[in-house]
């Protein structure tokens, strides 16, 4: 049957109106200063940048696995913001090879909103490639982490530098999952850093309405890339997951954060972790995405990191048992509970604690991969 000679040429047609509106991947043309119109569209990370294949990890059942079914478990440290690392000077590769040499094998990128901002997604990003690299000729991961705090359900937060919005969580992970599909290197998106109501000074929140923001920006991120591990917390400053047994986040492949600092529980410990949190750990990955420790009488001791040491142990031991990741803060001289008291990398009391843990555990697991090679 053949189609009217104007129904013809509409179809014939058609293939060029559906690729217009396509985006392009392919490099920008140069554009005048003004010219909103000619401004091109991001682009994907560029992989070739890569020198070393790692395994994609990922969610199966309670565990975190590695392409070959291997458990993965993941121990590091957090740096500071890139964008304050910048202004010091201390941003460099060197900084990823000192986190290494502490017995690393991922790093924690704390993202704040207001350096986001300030320094705009496109350059901050530039950074955040930087990252990616170093990491990967480092055989790191990384931890991508939207560092605010407070009530984004009512949008009212701690301090202003964590001052965002709905709309700006959610553009800032669909630019970080399409810039970074397919780049195994990053592979855990922490979406909300410490979600908190501060004892009714910032609103209040229903379990159901935080469940449901987790949910989209799951979609929006799993929409360009299902090659990560997206990470919830709970409130109470990431300590409350109390709901999640009854009412867990509808999407495959997730994990849950926890900031178990030493004063957040009267204790004792474990029996108080293992009632608060720790049970899940039977059903679903836990990430302690920040752990520390000071004693009372050093530079910036606060509540909730307060100890008299005892601390360290427990909670290494607790987590080497359960099989739970976490990576300590802070690595960095300034933010308190500090693992380094210089830009020389000397180590504090739990620095030192923490370097050898990592050490020792990074060790045994090398000997067991070794043994089990072909």
């Amino acid at each position: 049957m053949k189609l009217p000679l104007l129904g013809a040429a509409l179809l014939a047609l058609l293939p060029l109106f559906a690729s217009a509106y396509e985006p392009k991947v392919a490099a920008p043309a140069p554009t005048d200063a003004g010219e909103w119109w000619n401004v091109p569209y991001a682009l994907p990370f560029d992989a070739k940048q890569l020198t070393r294949k790692q395994s994609e990890v990922k969610v199966k059942g309670n565990l975190l696995v590695d392409d070959s079914g291997r458990t993965v478990v993941f121990r590091g440290v957090n740096i500071a913001d890139p964008d304050k690392l910048v202004k010091q000077g201390k941003w460099s590769k060197a900084h990823f090879e000192a986190a290494k040499s502490f017995g690393s094998n991922i790093v924690r990128l704390p993202v704040h909103p207001i350096a986001w901002r300030s320094r705009g997604s496109e350059n901050y990003l530039k950074l955040i490639d930087q990252a990616v690299v170093w990491a990967n000729e480092l055989d790191l991961y990384l931890i991508v982490d939207w560092h605010s705090m407070g009530n984004p359900t009512k949008e009212l937060y701690f301090h202003p530098m964590y001052v965002t919005s709905k709309q700006e969580t959610r553009e800032f992970w669909r630019q970080i999952a399409a810039r970074y599909a397919g780049i195994p290197t990053i592979a855990v998106y922490e979406l909300f850093n410490e979600p908190t109501i501060n004892s009714g000074k910032l609103g209040e929140v229903d379990w159901q309405e935080w469940k449901a923001f987790n949910e989209e920006l799951i979609s929006i991120i799993y929409a360009h890339d299902k090659g990560v591990i997206p990470l919830v917390a709970g409130f109470n400053w990431a300590y409350d997951l109390s709901q999640v047994a009854q009412h867990p986040i509808a999407r495959e492949g997730v994990a849950y954060a926890i900031h178990p600092y030493p004063q957040k529980s009267s204790g004792p410990f474990p029996e108080a972790w293992e009632k608060a949190w720790g049970y899940l750990s039977e059903k679903y990955p836990l990430m302690a995405t920040e752990i520390g420790w000071m004693r009372a009488d050093e530079k910036g001791a606060h509540r909730p990191v307060i100890s008299d040491g005892s601390y360290g142990p427990l909670i290494s031991d607790y987590f080497a048992k359960k099989g739970i990741s976490f990576t300590v803060w802070a690595f960095d001289p300034d933010w308190p509970p500090q693992m380094i008291s210089d830009w020389n990398y000397t180590p504090t009391g739990q620095g030192k604690f923490f370097r050898e843990f990592m050490l020792k555990q990074a060790e045994a697991e090398a000997k067991t991969k070794a043994v089990i090679k072909p």
